[in-house]
């Protein structure tokens, strides 16, 4: 980078000095005029009115008997001495005796300035001419480096990444052990006959750690590690990218045992005739390369390909069948031991105050994968140093969790006294629902500050870890979503457009349970509705309808049941705890915000919740 910028440089200052010269050498000042003519000076020696004369190369410096004649110059031809010029001139040896002739030597720079303002012009277009066309042979060169490979090398002399860096992933650190050691040690494998596996697929969510595992593998095994993108293989031009495949995996050969990680696989691994180009598309190209390199890797060649995408559905049957991508790694979020790990080791060399507690936070952040944990801890100390503190402490990571997930606060939003009354109602009613349902999720903070695209929020967490819903959580999400829009009909007897983010999630959780998770008494344990991939919209997710029009008015029917039961269930709680809900609105109004201790202190003398309210099923007439 630094070579190329001096080289383009010394181009451009050659060219400023060329122009530079050809202008001095054609614009240069021509000499002065000489003030007398050579055949005046000698009618003038031979008058007797010339005193001395100067001779410096061709030019005569006069000076006359007359004191009040100036000096004078005058030139005389190159090739003659100053006596022979005035002997032509008919200026005898007598004329001369009353002149003093003074020679001196012409000046070095004069001959010097002559012979650079000729030479210089010619000898910085020449160089210029050599630097374009240095240049040319670059441009050459580089289009006929256009199928290399752009993968990073890096040594694995000092690794910084190992496995003591990746938190959370027990499971997947234990499959990918076995890979270091068979870079390790690979003649205790061959000599029992065993094949080293030639690809391993680590699958994931985004942000949870896929790259950084493929580091540590590198790192662990002190090998080097080649490490390219997917969408790097793919050019407009058919046939680069099976050509940087090629030279890819050249170099991986000539430095194993190696590493080659691929990121994002499923840019160029998508399944095969999905495309509109045929035969001669350019990724599927690029993928029929990558499957010959890796059959065709010999068994004593320690290459290893590792691969990470989070579209393993979309990838190529021939690229995931044993002898390609022998194994499959799933990292999946971690549960609250393995954000616990993982916080561990991002703070590292931050100072955290004493009332610090990484088990809470952890339990807080259900959901989180490594990225959002990172940044919940970056968050934390940009917001202890704005407040100017020595330690991050347990009040800036709680506010950096609420501001990962729902962004940042807008207190300077001005809303009307109105507005914040509805906003206060419809928070307060969400989380009374909530305090009120069984299966819902505990309140742990209840604000009418709006945060990033809402007005006001209610913040609900699970106490523990969730992988299986069951229906009753469903129904109590429903309520609990309805839970604002009913508290406006109820305290104001109109209603806004603030529950419409509500409504979508009501919507689509109560789809779900019919068409998805069969969870309809009338329908039964059956789903609806077949996903495919869109060509035509790059492969988008799309659905077709595998049932009839009886069907989909039913499933309708049934979302609107769901819909209406959880709707009942907010209007009875709204309505029964009505002083309740007025009286944490009220306490919205003033304080803002509360707590998970300041909301349970309205519930002190009331049971912890009510059974969900079924009212029965409206008969069609």
């Amino acid at each position: 980078m630094g070579s190329g910028l001096f080289r383009n440089g010394l181009v451009y200052l050659l060219i400023i000095v060329a122009i530079a010269a050809l202008i001095f050498s054609v614009f240069s000042r021509p000499r002065q005029t000489p003030d007398v003519d050579i055949s005046q000076l000698a009618t003038d020696i031979k008058n007797n009115k010339v005193e001395s004369i100067t001779v410096q190369g061709d030019d005569l410096t006069i000076e006359y008997s007359d004191p009040s004649i100036a000096l004078r110059t005058s030139r005389k031809e190159s090739d003659t001495t100053i006596v022979e010029a005035l002997d032509n001139l008919g200026v005898t040896a007598a004329d001369l005796k009353g002149v003093e002739i003074e020679i001196k030597s012409p000046g070095a720079w004069g001959n010097w300035a002559n012979l650079l303002i000729t030479i210089v012009p010619l000898v910085l277009f020449g160089a210029l001419l050599f630097f374009m066309v240095r240049q040319a042979q670059g441009t050459n060169n580089q289009a006929m480096s256009f199928g290399k490979s752009r993968a990073r090398m890096f040594t694995g002399d000092k690794p910084t990444i190992t496995f003591d860096d990746v938190a959370g992933l027990e499971e997947a650190k234990q499959e990918l052990a076995e890979v270091v050691e068979f870079l390790r040690e690979p003649e205790k494998f061959i000599s029992l006959g065993a094949r080293i596996p030639r690809g391993v697929l680590m699958v994931g969510p985004p942000g949870c750690g896929k790259t950084l595992m493929a580091k540590a593998v590198s790192g662990e095994a002190g090998v080097p590690f080649f490490s390219i993108s997917g969408s790097e293989f793919v050019e407009m031009f058919v046939g680069v990218g099976a050509s940087r495949v090629r030279d890819l995996f050249d170099q991986a050969k000539r430095n194993s045992p190696c590493i080659v990680f691929v990121d994002e696989i499923d840019a160029v691994g998508r399944h095969r005739g999905a495309g509109l180009g045929g035969s001669h598309d350019e990724r599927e190209q690029t993928l029929n390369q990558i499957l010959v390199e890796m059959d065709g890797f010999d068994t004593d060649t320690n290459v290893i390909v590792v691969a990470a995408t989070n579209r393993p559905d979309i990838l190529d049957p021939a690229l995931l069948r044993p002898g390609r991508f022998d194994r499959r790694v799933v990292l999946d979020r971690p549960d609250w031991n393995g954000r616990q790990k993982i916080l561990e080791v991002h703070v590292r060399g931050k100072p955290l105050a004493s009332d610090v507690n990484l088990g809470r936070i952890a339990k807080g952040t259900i959901g989180f994968v490594g990225a959002d944990i990172e940044n919940l801890v970056n968050e934390a100390a940009i917001l202890a140093a704005r407040r100017n503190k020595k330690a991050i402490s347990m009040a800036e990571f709680q506010e950096a969790v609420e501001k990962v997930m729902l962004g940042p606060e807008r207190r300077s939003r001005i809303i009307s006294d109105i507005e914040k009354e509805i906003v206060a109602y419809h928070e307060a009613g969400h989380a009374l629902v909530a305090r009120m349902t069984p299966g819902a999720d505990p309140v742990q903070k209840v604000s009418i500050v709006a945060r990033g695209m809402a007005g006001g929020y209610t913040l609900l967490l699970p106490e523990d870890d969730r992988t299986l819903i069951s229906k009753s959580h469903f129904l109590a999400r429903l309520a609990v979503f309805l839970g604002g829009r009913v508290a406006e009909e109820i305290m104001f007897d109109d209603i806004t457009t603030g529950a419409s983010s509500d409504l979508e999630q009501v919507t689509r959780i109560a789809r779900a349970m019919v068409t998805q998770f069969g969870m309809s008494d009338k329908l039964g344990p059956v789903t609806f509705g077949e996903k495919e991939e869109l060509v035509f919209l790059g492969k988008q997710i799309g659905e077709q309808r595998n049932y009839s029009d009886e069907v989909a008015q039913a499933i309708d029917e049934e979302v609107q049941s769901l819909v209406d039961q959880a709707y009942r269930h907010a209007h009875a709680v709204l309505t029964h705890h009505r002083d309740t809900l007025v009286a944490i609105a009220e306490q919205l109004k003033e304080v803002e915000t509360m707590d998970f201790d300041e909301f349970e202190a309205f519930f002190s003398d009331m049971p912890p919740q009510e059974k969900l309210v079924v009212a029965p099923q409206p008969v069609a007439a």
